[in-house]
């Protein structure tokens, strides 16, 4: 199991942990926390799982592919650390990562 710090829209921080090979969209929605809509299901499709990764740390992830980024180009709340949750995959390289929870489109 992998521990990973998730903020909500409120500011709230829980520690989740998951299992490596889920995404960290499953593994969020797993835990309960109802901040992340992810109305596709995980298909890169929706952007509706966006979260912002902790400065620093996008080293740590796999490459974000085009579709991703078309997808974060339509969000009003884009920044440099935002990804989509469904396009990462939970291994140990993410144990201890903070990810914050992006503003709602």
């Amino acid at each position: 199991m992998v521990k990973i710090h998730i903020t909500s829209r409120d500011g709230t921080e829980t520690e989740v942990e998951g299992v490596e090979g889920l995404s960290l969209m499953e593994v969020i929605r797993d835990n309960g926390l109802e901040d992340l809509l992810a109305l596709c299901g995980g298909c890169c499709s929706c952007a509706t799982c966006h979260v912002y990764i902790t400065a620093g740390t996008e080293d740590l992830l796999s490459p974000m592919s085009a579709e991703e980024n078309d997808l974060l180009d339509g969000s009003d709340h884009r920044r440099a650390y935002s990804r989509l949750s469904c396009q990462i995959p939970v291994s140990d390289d993410l144990a201890g990562l903070r990810f914050r929870i992006a503003p709602e489109d």
